[in-house]
């Protein structure tokens, strides 16, 4: 899709179970089925079903990722066969990952950031994408050292860091800090906290038009009129008002919301219905 002259592509890996321990496992279309015969028997699900979408936005000879994906198959060796993952996604549009020029983190969980590397041949971890700088919020990074000092609760809040450090020694991260960061003219990166204290989202602005990723803050279009709290939101409040904010401002300048965790509709403008409830309408032209 357009947004200005900014081309917006949705690399999706699929749909995926997430378990409360945070374990994910690859969904199919056979353990719905069974899902839907287990509920109808009245026993309840013990997961979520999600989505996993990247996002690519290309300026000019500018190619940036916004978060990078589970990164299964990556590593060579590994044992996800024939799966969907950054790499075999960015070859659908002609690209290589020694093509991106910038990745934007929007917080550091693993669904968002485990492919930013992988584990070569002679088992050294390198950078899955070579030629980029990844842009990381400095509160990220500190939450995530302070909660991996404890591997239980690193576990437990999506945080594996071990291939990550290596990124860091090779200075291949920049560490962004305040309120808002300018990454090149028309996309920006807002701190907005309350999922993780680093957490940031993306604006692209290009003419007359906009578009938002929100990150975790909204991670589906099912979420957008969801005000409770996520299990592993640090500041549920904080995450509150930051989404009230983001909605509000997407309603009013009519940007795309593109979103990381939906199984469908994974972009589109707000509407509101009859109840003044948000609706995602349909881009034309998508």
């Amino acid at each position: 899709m357009q947004i200005g002259s900014l081309t917006v592509e949705i690399l999706s890996e699929g749909k995926f179970e997430v378990f409360r321990d945070g374990h994910i496992n690859r969904f199919s279309e056979d353990e719905e089925q069974s899902s839907d015969n287990l509920a109808e028997m009245g026993v309840g699900r013990q997961s979520t079903i999600v989505g996993i979408n990247p996002i690519l936005v290309t300026c000019g000879d500018r190619k940036i990722l916004l978060d990078t994906g589970l990164g299964w198959g990556l590593d060579a060796v590994s044992s996800y066969t024939g799966v969907s993952n950054i790499s075999t996604n960015l070859a659908i549009f002609g690209l290589a990952p020694e093509d991106i020029t910038h990745v934007v983190l929007s917080h550091l969980h693993y669904d968002h950031a485990a492919g930013c590397s992988y584990i070569d041949s002679a088992s050294c971890t390198r950078a899955t994408f070579p030629n980029a700088m990844y842009y990381l919020h400095k509160e990220e990074w500190n939450f995530a050292l302070e909660r991996t000092a404890h591997e239980s609760h690193a576990r437990c809040t999506g945080y594996q860091l071990d291939e990550f450090y290596r990124l860091m020694a090779d200075d291949r991260v920049l560490l962004v800090s305040g309120k808002t960061t300018e990454l090149i003219e028309g996309i920006s990166l807002l701190h907005t906290g309350g999922h993780t204290p680093g957490h940031q989202v993306v604006y692209l602005q290009s003419g007359d038009e906009c578009a938002c990723y929100p990150g975790e803050l909204i991670p589906s279009s099912l979420h957008l009129n969801y005000y409770g709290s996520h299990q592993q939101d640090s500041d549920p409040m904080q995450a509150k008002k930051a989404k009230v904010r983001l909605l509000k401002k997407a309603y009013r300048e009519q940007a795309v919301l593109l979103f990381y965790h939906s199984q469908h509709g994974q972009s589109g403008r707000l509407i509101k219905d009859d109840d003044k409830h948000y609706v995602l309408a349909d881009i034309a032209g998508k």
